[in-house]
């Protein structure tokens, strides 16, 4: 009965919140005039296409046959603007999905323009193979790790997201947003007990820790976040007034964020378990094993997380090696040391939580709830 009247009250606390976060921040109207819909390319023409190596620049003309919509069943012919960039650039045949945006007007396509090609069934089909796996697997515990899932999704991208390009304090924002998931995440998946209570003590410590190293290094190393993906363009997109600086490093703490989620909940779990094994352990020996298991666990998360961060930069690497660049000139070189910064505040962070949370961990098993149980009793 407790523990359902406390998935009550926090339900209740995250759809107040929810309500809140779209009553103050609705979403930008969109313009009535446009309207996105998917198609079956039907004929191409590459007459303006010029081919500079493996890029493509200029235009190509693409009949679209549409699909969905009032205007399902209609051909149109969209432009496909070709800049040169393989990163961004899609050339298309015939018989390709395609997504695109059509200017209307009184329900007459005036004007019609590619956007990429429609991939939407194969990520659906990739979340339906892991929901699937995830609850044949964990049962209600995978269902509660997918309102997680959902919840975390929500508040990255209508909460946290919408104030930094308002252009309010990236990390105050940062703090809140993740004190959310924290609390979010930990109980939805451990529930209403005292070792997810000393996961979450464990992991906003750890990360306030991260915290500090952040704001102190990244003012010495001289990072001023433009190193990220997409940073200029967010700049030159009417937003040239954003604090970078303070994003970057709110990327950084978020990154690492999960794992210590992780690590503060194995450690913590892991005592919860000798602790109920052995009731009488003192608080020295349990916070003991709580370092040990601690060490174990931290020893695979740090190297996972630089396997993380290099997979994402697999290719500087490759383009590294490949011009036999000077070790000196690599560590020095911005976007590198930005990388190197990430990992190691969050490798950091991690190595922090591990016995911070030990240390918590011991002391709400052995005195806190300890002498609660013998006032009850």
């Amino acid at each position: 009965m407790k523990r359902l009247t406390a998935w009550i009250i926090v339900s209740a606390l995250i759809a107040t919140f929810i309500i809140l976060t779209l009553y103050n921040h609705p979403l930008k109207k969109q313009d009535e005039n446009l309207l996105y819909s998917k198609g079956v390319v039907t004929n191409v023409d590459n007459d303006d296409i010029t081919t500079v190596g493996i890029s493509s620049i200029g235009f190509q003309l693409v009949d679209v046959l549409l699909t969905e919509g009032d205007h399902k069943g209609k051909s149109v012919t969209a432009k496909n603007d070709l800049l040169g960039q393989l990163d961004v650039d899609e050339v298309y045949r015939k018989g390709d999905n395609i997504v695109l945006v059509m200017h209307v007007m009184d329900d007459i396509i005036h004007e019609s323009k590619t956007l990429n090609r429609n991939r939407q069934g194969n990520e659906s089909l990739l979340f339906g193979i892991f929901l699937a796996l995830l609850l044949i697997y964990a049962g209600f515990t995978g269902l509660k790790a997918m309102f997680s899932f959902v919840a975390s999704l929500f508040i990255l991208w209508r909460f946290l997201i919408p104030a930094l390009l308002r252009g309010e304090d990236p990390l105050l924002y940062t703090i809140i947003t993740l004190t959310l998931l924290t609390v979010v995440i930990i109980y939805s998946v451990a529930g209403f007990n005292r070792k997810a209570l000393a996961a979450v003590l464990g992991t906003l410590t750890g990360l306030a820790i991260a915290i500090s190293l952040t704001l102190i290094f990244g003012e010495r190393m001289m990072l001023f976040g433009h190193t990220a993906p997409f940073a200029s363009t967010l700049l030159f997109s009417g937003y040239i007034g954003l604090d970078m600086r303070g994003i970057f490093y709110a990327a950084v703490i978020i990154g690492a964020s999960g794992a210590a989620m992780d690590i503060a909940m194995d450690v913590s779990a892991a005592m919860y378990e000798v602790k109920e094994q052995s009731p009488d352990i003192p608080a020295g020996q349990l916070i003991k094993s709580g370092l040990n298991v601690g060490r174990t666990v931290v020893g695979t998360m740090t190297t996972t997380l630089l396997l993380a961060y290099s997979g994402g930069y697999l290719t500087m690497l490759m383009l590294f090696v490949a011009k036999n660049s000077s070790f000196i000139r690599i560590l020095n070189m911005k976007m590198v040391a930005a990388e190197i910064f990430r990992t190691l505040v969050g490798s950091i962070g991690l190595v922090m939580v591990a016995p911070v949370t030990a240390v918590i961990a011991g002391w709400l098993f052995t005195t806190v709830f300890a002498k609660s149980s013998k006032k009850q009793g």
